[in-house]
C-alpha cells in the first residue's frame, strides 16, 4: 500500500520531464491527463495516467526507499521484459528507465490491468458466487505452476540470482536475521514467538538436497495478485520487486503458509471477504500438481520455510516497537501474526506430511 499523498507524488514525477522522456520514446504525444494515484501493492509509487488515447501506469520508488530504490526498478523492468511472451498473469511492460536523472529514479510504464484485488474489496459478481470464488483460489495456484514452468535460459534470466547452495541459505541467513533484532532495547527475543531454534534445526536437517531451479516471485500471495473483473482467472501476479532465480517452490509454499484458515482468519494478508467457497490448501496443492512436473515430495519443508521467514520478518517491525521506533499497536500485532506462523509450522512438522488443511 502506498504512503504517499496528493502532493507527494508531486514531487516524485515532474510531469513536464516525463512527457518529455515519453516524447524521445514515441510514447503518444500531447499532454499527460487523469492523473491519479493507484493504491495496493507496496511502498512504491504506482500512477495513472493517459496520453493520447493510451492508458499508462507509471512505478517508481519513494523518496527514501528501505533498499535500493534503483536496483529495484531496474529488477522489476527485467523480470517484466522476460515474461512477455510467456503463460505468466503480469502487467505488460510498456517501457523501463534505467537514469535516475531523468525523473530522480529508476521507472517504468506498464499497462494498467483490468482487475481488482481481492483483499481490498470483491465486486458482486465475485462476492456473491462462491464457485468464483473457488475459481479464484486454483487460479492462483494455477499462476504458481505457470511461473515454476519459466526456462530462465530461454527467456534471459540465468543470472537472475544466486543459484549454488539456494536452499541450504535459507534458514541460516533468516536465523542471522532474528539474532540482529538484539540490537533493539526491549526486545523478548526469540524465545517469545515460539519453538523458533526448533523449526530452524528442522529446516536444516530437512532440507532437500537438490532442487530445480526455477523463477520465483518471492512474495506470492492474495495481496499480491489481481483478479479478473469478468471471472476467477487472475489478470496480474503484481509486485516483483522480490523475484529472482531460485526455487519455485518456495513460492508454493509461501502461498499456503499465508492462505487464510478456513473460518477466514488470517495470518498473513487479510482473507477476502466473504471468505466461504475459497479451496482448501490440499486443493492448492493439487491444482498446481496438474500445471507442474515439479517433485512435491518436499513440500512440507517448503511450507513450513515460509512460515519461518515472514514470522522473522514480522518480528522485526515488533523489535523496532519495543525500541520505541514504531508503533506498539502494530508491532504487537505482527508479534501475534508471527507466533501463529511458528504455531503453524510446528504443526505441520508433528504432522509430518503435506499442509493440507
Amino acid at each position: 500500500m502506498s504512503n504517499f499523498g496528493v502532493a507527494d507524488w508531486q514531487a516524485l514525477v515532474d510531469l513536464e520531464r516525463l512527457m518529455r522522456w515519453m516524447d524521445q520514446h514515441d510514447l503518444g504525444d500531447g499532454p499527460v491527463e487523469n492523473v491519479r494515484q493507484l493504491t495496493g501493492g507496496t511502498q512504491n509509487l504506482l500512477l495513472r495516467f493517459d496520453r493520447a488515447g493510451g492508458g499508462y501506469v507509471l512505478r517508481r520508488p519513494p523518496l527514501h526507499p528501505r533498499m535500493d530504490g534503483n536496483g529495484i526498478m531496474r529488477r522489476e523492468i527485467r523480470v517484466l521484459s522476460a515474461l512477455a511472451d510467456t503463460d505468466v498473469p503480469h502487467p505488460q511492460l510498456i517501457a523501463g528507465c534505467t537514469d535516475p536523472e531523468v525523473l530522480g529514479s529508476a521507472f517504468y510504464l506498464m499497462e494498467p490491468v483490468d482487475g481488482f484485488n481481492a483483499t481490498a474489496a470483491m465486486p458482486a459478481q465475485h462476492a456473491d458466487d462462491p464457485g468464483i470464488r473457488h475459481g479464484m483460489g486454483l487460479a492462483m495456484a494455477d499462476g504458481a505452476a505457470a511461473l515454476g514452468r519459466i526456462d530462465l535460459t530461454a527467456v534471459g534470466l540465468a543470472d537472475f540470482g544466486k543459484l549454488d547452495g539456494f536452499l541450504q541459505r535459507q534458514a541460516p541467513r533468516w536465523w542471522t536475521q532474528l539474532e540482529s533484532y538484539r540490537d533493539y532495547a526491549g526486545w523478548s527475543g526469540p524465545d517469545g514467538m515460539g519453538d523458533v531454534r526448533g523449526v530452524a534445526r528442522w529446516l536444516e536437517q530437512a532440507c532437500p538436497a537438490s532442487f530445480e531451479p526455477g523463477l520465483m516471485h518471492g512474495d506470492y500471495h492474495l495481496a499480491n495478485v489481481m483478479f479478473r473483473n469478468d471471472g476467477p482467472g487472475l489478470a496480474a501476479i503484481v509486485d516483483w520487486e522480490l523475484s529472482t532465480a531460485g526455487d519455485p517452490l518456495v513460492d508454493l509454499g509461501w502461498l499456503l503458509a499465508t492462505w487464510p484458515n478456513a473460518d477466514g482468519s488470517s495470518v498473513g494478508p487479510p482473507a477476502p471477504r466473504p471468505w466461504q467457497g475459497f479451496a482448501t490448501p490440499g486443493e492448492l496443492v493439487a491444482q498446481y500438481a496438474r500445471g507442474s512436473q515439479r517433485d512435491l515430495s518436499d513440500l512440507d519443508w517448503y511450507a513450513v520455510l515460509a512460515c519461518y521467514k515472514l514470522g522473522i520478518i514480522l518480528e522485526g517491525t515488533y523489535a523496532r516497537a519495543c525500541a520505541g521506533k514504531a508503533p506498539m499497536a502494530t508491532g504487537e500485532q505482527l508479534h501475534a501474526a508471527a507466533q501463529g506462523l511458528f504455531a503453524r509450522a510446528q504443526r505441520w512438522i508433528e504432522a509430518g506430511g503435506l499442509p493440507v488443511a
